[in-house]
């Protein structure tokens, strides 16, 4: 029996040329690895995993809101229980994601290989320190959309329904990530989020409380940029860099501040692109498929009309 089963995997096999393609994806693979400098991985992988951040998110959000995103058995007497128990679980499987990318680092800085297990341990220690502020700015968001939305019945809904929350939740969390000093893991929450909800919020940009996405779908954030608070904006705007500054060989130059500060009250509307470090002033509105490349002073109000009437005279809002 052991042997028909083994001919007929290699007649299987066979069929598609499975073997030859093997070897050569094995050589494609090491060609790889010796050009970045890998390391043979004799311990398992080196990098964190995308299945195991997924994993840890949906737990997260359980924990956080237990009574809307835990376990659809969860009764409200039992609620400390699960939101402590989640987390034990979440939190020792967050340690092993934040050694992998600590570790991942030392190759490339010898100096951050020193006491990695302790600088995990200090940075997961600080992440939990860190959940009950990420759970009131997600209250924040949570109203913000139920009050500017007329749509909304309640903030049940809201939380249950919307992706600019589903998209906040994971941006809340990846920018703690990010300003502990893990930035791969950060980044693989923010883009698991982007693949959910069509919303790209790189982890580093700040967002201050009451955010809210309508709708959301193309809205796109930058590193760098800053929001302030009680700040709306709709689908498709970006929040982008106008140029990429480089060195004296070429090479991009990184970390620089490049995207727009939004400040309090702001509303921006779909389609518009705001380009540069440029300062949107205190409760100005920007209208939608407007194109912004320099101040918009507080209270204004830059339309598409706005901007043809300024191009015919001198002084210009963009």
């Amino acid at each position: 029996m052991g042997q028909a089963l083994q001919q007929t995997k290699e007649i299987r096999a066979s069929l598609f040329g499975i073997e030859q393609v093997v070897s050569e994806l094995a050589v494609v693979r090491h060609a790889w690895r010796r050009r970045q400098q890998r390391s043979a991985e004799p311990g398992g992988r080196e990098l964190p995993s995308r299945d195991a951040l997924a994993k840890i998110l949906n737990d997260l959000r359980g924990a956080l809101f237990p009574m809307r995103l835990g376990p659809p058995e969860l009764r409200q007497e039992s609620e400390d229980f699960y939101v402590g128990h989640t987390l034990d679980t979440v939190l020792h499987s967050l340690l092993s994601q934040v050694r992998l990318e600590l570790s991942y680092a030392s190759r490339y800085h010898e100096e951050e290989g020193l006491h990695i297990d302790d600088r995990a341990l200090t940075i997961v220690r600080e992440f939990s320190r860190a959940l009950p502020g990420i759970r009131s700015m997600l209250d924040s968001d949570v109203i913000s959309a139920y009050q500017g939305d007329p749509a909304a019945r309640t903030v049940d809904e809201v939380l249950l329904c919307y992706p600019g929350i589903l998209a906040m939740i994971h941006h809340r969390i990846a920018h703690q990530l990010y300003q502990l000093g893990v930035p791969l893991l950060a980044r693989i929450v923010a883009e698991i989020a982007h693949g959910q909800t069509g919303i790209d919020i790189h982890p580093g940009a700040s967002i201050g409380a009451g955010f809210f996405i309508d709708h959301g779908t193309g809205v796109v954030i930058g590193e760098t940029a800053v929001i302030g608070q009680r700040v709306r904006i709709y689908q498709a705007v970006t929040l982008g860099a106008k140029r990429f500054p480089s060195d004296d060989d070429g090479k991009l130059q990184k970390g620089l501040p490049r995207h727009p500060i939004v400040e309090d009250d702001v509303v921006i509307y779909a389609g518009a692109t705001v380009l540069g470090r440029v300062t949107i002033g205190r409760g100005a509105i920007v209208g939608g498929n407007v194109w912004v490349t320099s101040d918009v002073a507080a209270g204004s109000h830059v339309s598409q009309a706005s901007l043809r009437h300024e191009q015919q005279n001198p002084v210009s809002l963009v």
